[in-house]
């Protein structure tokens, strides 16, 4: 049994960089960059009105204006700004030439049909203290970005608004990362799908399901095997169905030490050098992982509680990295709403909590790594070290959100 800081490193240092591929923009969502991408233009591209407004001159906002011309956004101005004239223009309209400010329509009066007049101003104070935004409400040619400037590294994990950046320098088909394929096989005699009634010694594999559902979660393909029963030659069958296609290969059950656990040494029939069998943290100890050339497998406790949050602290992780991302998972320090104690502290053990409305983390009612249902109501987890028993109350814990 190794700690679980050990079998995190040994997990990481196995990766890779899966191949590239390019995709179309509205399928680049949930992706990872594998390449820098540059604005291909300043943006903005010419210096436009921040409002609703009049452009004109700032010498001239103490004297009444001649509208000259109504500038609509796309319109290229065809009127110069002379003294005493202005132009009414609309927010992300091009700035006529002359003009140096944008005054708010709502900081003027109308005084005949093409004439109007500043109502921010009197004799003996000047624009900038009145208005500090003329400067004046006038978003700027290439202030925000600049022709060949960085927009987004490579390593991004594409977000929406990744997405508009893209689309705004013109990045209709980014340069990314292929995603993971993984195979998902539970084991056990005793399973049935869900779709069917459980005898007496049967239950229905949750397993298959919930473990599809986090890998489609992290973006990655996913390919359901269907259940191997506990023999040799059918759990050995569908682990050789999964080898050529996919990246990583997840079992779960059959990892343990009771006489019909034989995912261990069939995975080693298979060709799997395994590096990790056992590891100091609860849910989830009897976790196996391995490699082959470049395939991965994990094989992990039946029980759904430890499935599910070993996928989320060394299986994400890993999937993340084979996509080029640097995954490093949102974690806030929260006071521990009341005293928690365990009765062992040998392994790490990762908890379920809620977050309560007065801003304290609580830990969920939980009765062992069966019960998944409690995981229902838990807005994240936090970690007990090796040899911690107790946690005060207040005592600051980091939630892990999941």
């Amino acid at each position: 049994m190794i700690k679980f800081e050990k079998a995190y490193s040994i997990i990481m240092e196995s990766s890779y960089l899966l191949d590239t591929e390019e995709v179309d923009l509205e399928f680049a969502l949930g992706r990872v960059l594998a390449s820098d991408v540059l604005s291909d233009m300043h943006m903005p591209p010419f210096d436009k009105s921040a409002m609703d407004g009049y452009a004109c001159k700032e010498a001239d906002l103490r004297n009444e204006l001649e509208v000259i011309e109504i500038i609509p956004a796309g319109y290229l101005p065809q009127k110069k700004i002379e003294k005493n004239q202005c132009s009414k223009i609309m927010t992300g309209a091009m700035l006529p030439d002359g003009a140096d400010c944008v005054i708010m329509v709502e900081h003027t009066e109308i005084i005949s049909e093409n004439k109007i007049r500043y109502t921010r101003l009197s004799p003996e104070v000047s624009v900038c203290q009145v208005d500090t935004k003329i400067n004046l409400n006038i978003c700027y040619c290439g202030e925000d970005i600049k022709t060949g400037d960085l927009v987004l590294p490579k390593g991004t994990f594409i977000k929406p608004q990744h997405i508009a950046i893209l689309a705004s320098v013109g990045c209709v088909n980014p340069k990314v990362y292929r995603r993971p394929k993984i195979a998902v096989i539970p084991t056990g005699s005793e399973l049935v799908e869900p779709h069917k009634k459980p005898s007496p010694t049967q239950i229905r594999n949750s397993n298959g399901a919930q473990l599809m559902a986090q890998i489609a979660r992290v973006g990655a393909e996913g390919t359901y095997i269907g259940i191997a029963a506990d023999t040799d030659d059918d759990t050995l069958r569908k682990i050789m169905q999964a080898v050529d296609n996919h990246d990583i290969i997840i079992l779960s059950g059959g990892v343990s030490m009771g006489d019909y656990d034989l995912v261990p040494k069939i995975l080693e029939q298979a060709g799997f050098q395994l590096f990790i069998e056992s590891v100091a943290v609860q849910p989830g100890k009897p976790l196996v992982f391995g490699t082959k050339e470049k395939k991965f497998v994990f094989g992990m406790p039946g029980n759904p509680v430890s499935s599910f949050v070993q996928f989320e602290l060394m299986t994400k992780p890993l999937i993340y990295r084979l996509m080029g991302f640097d995954y490093k998972p949102l974690s806030i320090k929260m006071p521990l709403h009341a005293d928690y104690t365990r009765r062992k502290a040998q392994r790490m053990s990762w908890l379920p909590v809620r977050i309560t409305p007065e801003g304290t983390v609580k830990p969920v009612e939980y009765h062992g790594s069966a019960h998944i249902n409690a995981y229902s109501v838990a807005d994240g987890i936090i970690a007990i070290p090796v040899g911690v028993q107790t946690l005060k109350k207040g005592e600051l814990v980091d939630v892990r959100q999941i």
